[in-house]
């Protein structure tokens, strides 16, 4: 697939404003599904497949906000992975406003923080990034990755699987800026929750827009510290095979 092909297709919900599938019946991701009406899980059971939802916020997010109406679909398994170290207390919903992540983690200083934030979910949560991407691998229908604003975590998850299966990088990074597309909605919705509303009351909703340059140079960085995204979740524990399998998956997006 060339670049100038790929565009979102977009999944319209009554509960999240940011869901798209990046490759139909196998890859979807969105923004937090706690607003879910009953015809959104139908419909993302039903019409998009869902098999496996893996939640990458944190347990305070989770608590806060509770499980979402999805748990209550039998046919569909929850995973939860969260990317920080230890999730209590925290929500990771902007990362270049996190201090937490503003760590030493062997990154040049000049690089933005966003940049670094993503880098550091690699060195702090392997195990939840290499679940997350074997759970993409093994399932028979479609993973649908989402965080609060699907943009940061679920972004650097998404980006990883399809770098790893071969995917081209414009085409990637075009699946990444996509959520740009939807930033005004997805800022007014997450407000109007007390999880998130006073880290981000009165924001200009383009404060937090995926900025161009950002995702590549991540995966550019991965190349020269880890040797590609692949080589970097084989290196923490994911098999061959799922590689294999995950590479057959993506391959609409080849």
């Amino acid at each position: 697939m060339s670049t100038e092909q790929f565009t979102p297709r977009w999944i319209a919900l009554d509960g999240a404003v940011n869901a798209r599938a990046v490759v139909p019946g196998v890859l979807l991701r969105t923004d937090n599904l706690q607003s879910l009406s009953d015809d959104d899980v139908r419909r993302l059971v039903q019409d998009e497949r869902v098999e496996v939802v893996v939640d990458l916020r944190t347990d305070f997010e989770v608590s806060r906000e509770g499980p979402g109406p999805v748990t209550r679909e039998p046919s569909v398994r929850i995973e939860h992975r969260s990317l920080y170290p230890d999730s209590g207390g925290n929500a990771d919903l902007d990362a270049a406003t996190v201090d937490l992540w503003r760590v030493d983690d062997g990154v040049a200083p000049e690089e933005t923080p966003v940049v670094r934030a993503y880098l550091s979910y690699l060195r702090r949560r392997p195990d939840s990034i290499v679940a997350s991407v074997a759970s993409i691998a093994r399932a028979q229908g479609a993973v649908l990755v989402h965080c609060a604003a699907g943009k940061d975590r679920t972004g650097v998850v998404v980006a990883l699987a399809l770098d790893a299966a071969g995917v081209d990088r414009e085409i990637i990074v075009a699946d990444y800026l996509a959520t740009a597309e939807r930033i005004e909605a997805i800022l007014e919705r997450l407000v109007a929750s007390p999880t998130y509303r006073d880290e981000l009351a009165g924001h200009d909703p383009q404060r937090h827009a995926p900025l161009s340059g950002t995702m590549e140079r991540v995966l550019a960085l991965v190349d020269q510290r880890f040797g590609g995204a692949a080589a970097w979740l084989t290196a923490h524990g994911l098999p061959d095979a799922d590689l294999r399998r995950l590479t057959e998956r993506l391959a609409p997006l080849r």
